[in-house]
């Protein structure tokens, strides 16, 4: 099992911490932002495919913002495809 950090960009969260097997999420901590949003975001994403958990977070916006919490998640992720 791998372990990813991440540092978000444009949020309030400051960090994610990733646990993923194979192609699979395991576990998703976020340090910061809306606590229980964010906990809800990482049960909901444990156990499934990353392509699927970028596919439907990718480019979600937070208010006026560029970006998300969810939107930074799918950023991870896609650069941990790399």
């Amino acid at each position: 099992m791998a372990t990813y950090e991440f540092k978000p960009q444009g949020v309030c969260s400051k960090k994610m911490t990733f646990e993923i097997e194979g192609d699979t999420i395991q576990s998703l901590v976020v340090e910061g932002g809306c606590n229980g949003n964010l906990k809800g975001i990482g049960a909901l994403v444990k156990g499934r495919k990353i392509q699927e958990v970028i596919d439907v977070l990718d480019g979600i916006h937070c208010g006026f913002k560029n970006t998300s919490c969810p939107d930074q998640i799918a950023q991870a992720l896609k650069q941990y495809n790399q």
